[in-house]
Formats: C-alpha cells, structure tokens, sequence
C-alpha cells in the first residue's frame, strides 16, 4: 500500500463514537494492510482547514468487541493513509474521584491487565525486534497539546491519570476494581492496549483522549449501581460535545 499525503491527524472512535460529524468534504479510503483488514473504511476529512482522518474502532456498526479488534491494521493503515500524530478516542469508566461520568481525561500513564492478544508487530517470524521505550505510553508533546487545547476550548478537561487496560467484553468486577485502584488507575477501559504499544513500535505520536461514560463497579455513590449501555451512550454523547471543539484548538495550533 503507498504512503498517502500527510494528514494533520487521525483520530480513533471507540464506543458510541462511530463517526466524526464536523468532517468537511469526506472520501472514503478502505485500505489492507499486512496485518490484515482494518476494523472498517478511514473516512478523511477536513476539520478547521485540516485533513483529518477518522476510524470507528469497534466497527461503525460496533461490531467488534475489544479482544478481536486487529489494533496492528488499524494503526498501520492509518499510517498508510498518511497520519503521523493519532488520538485515540476511548470511552471508559470511572475510578478516581475526578473521574465521574461525563468527564473527559487525558491520562499520561497505563496499566495493562490484557492477555491474549497480538500486541507487536514482532510476532510473525522473520519480524524485526523492537524494544521501544515506554515509560511515557503517551506522546508527552501530543499530549500536552491536547490539554492546551482543552483549555483553549474552555473544554473541562481531566489532565493526567492512570489508564487501566482490562480484557473485556465483560465490565469488571467491584473486587477487580478495587484492585485497580490499589494499583493507582483513575480509568478503566477496554481498548487502550495493545493500541498504545503498537503506535509506539509504529513510530506514531499517540495521545488519549477518554470519554468517561460511567463510574467503574463499586467507585461511584451508588456501590450496587447496574451499569446499562443507555446509560453509557447518553454519558457519551453528553461528554462528546467537548470534543469538536478540542479538535479545532488542536489543528489550530
């Protein structure tokens, strides 16, 4: 697949984020990759006077759920398609206390709890060996550019925290949340790993702007509260309209 003209940036939708509605003028590009087919077409726009690519996650029909998602031909067709800084759009729950729902967070840390997944792009045989440096999961630089533009925007913003990586499709237990909050996670979520990993092995400036959509089992007022997707689709919608206007502080700048 050719290299594509730069883009401003791509950015990745996750749940309940399966469009990006302020694209100007889309085409629609549906690449292959080496690592197989993307979780859906890259819709490339522009945004504030920007090309910005954008790529639904889970599936515009939220078809995939977060283990089966191929996280390596996501970013490496988005790379293909010409982006070189990405924002990972990621609904998840809350732990911190900061973090209630309809919150928006951009967390500088991660842990990940996964298994079972492809998380390299060293796994076919023959495949270069690459140990990158992760003790920033985040692009410090991309990062505190979308906390400047946050503030920019007059957009409420979360700075820092701790992104916690868990397997899914199933929400976690109180237990297993408490664990996590020992562990030192303000967030919960399904899809920050092996994502995060493989932008780092791609060479991608990666940042993560999270969408918290509930509060995590056990870390609200309501211990015994039942979590619905309703629930969550509304929080999200609510906390999405912060998130065009990031957008634009971050191409303008």
């Amino acid at each position: 697949m050719q290299e594509g003209i730069m883009l401003d940036l791509a950015v990745i939708g996750g749940t309940g984020v399966y469009a990006l509605g302020a694209l100007a003028d889309v085409e629609t590009v549906e690449p292959q990759t080496s690592y197989g087919t993307p979780s859906g077409p890259i819709r490339i726009g522009t945004l504030a006077g920007k090309r910005v690519a954008f790529l639904a996650r889970h599936g515009e029909g939220h078809s995939l759920p977060p283990h089966k998602i191929n996280y390596r031909a996501n970013l490496a067709a988005l790379r293909a398609v010409g982006a070189r800084r990405v924002l990972a759009l990621n609904t998840v729950g809350g732990i911190g206390a900061a973090c209630g729902p309809r919150v928006l967070a951009c967390p500088d840390q991660l842990i990940d709890y996964t298994w079972g997944r492809i998380a390299t792009l060293c796994e076919e045989p023959g495949s270069e060996v690459l140990h990158v440096d992760f003790g920033d999961p985040y692009t410090p630089a991309l990062r505190r550019q979308v906390v400047a533009a946050a503030a920019q925007a007059g957009v409420a913003l979360v700075d820092g925290g701790c992104y916690g990586a868990t397997q899914g499709p199933r929400l976690e237990t109180r237990a297993e949340i408490a664990r996590m909050r020992r562990d030192g996670c303000d967030l919960v979520g399904m899809t920050g790993m092996p994502e995060a990993g493989l932008a780092r092995e791609l060479g991608l400036d990666y940042a993560c702007l999270c969408i918290v959509a509930n509060w995590a089992a056990g870390a609200g007022p309501d211990v015994e509260e039942v979590i619905t997707l309703q629930d969550v689709l509304d929080n999200v919608a609510v906390a999405m309209a912060g998130v065009p206007r990031i957008l634009h502080a971050l191409l303008a700048d």
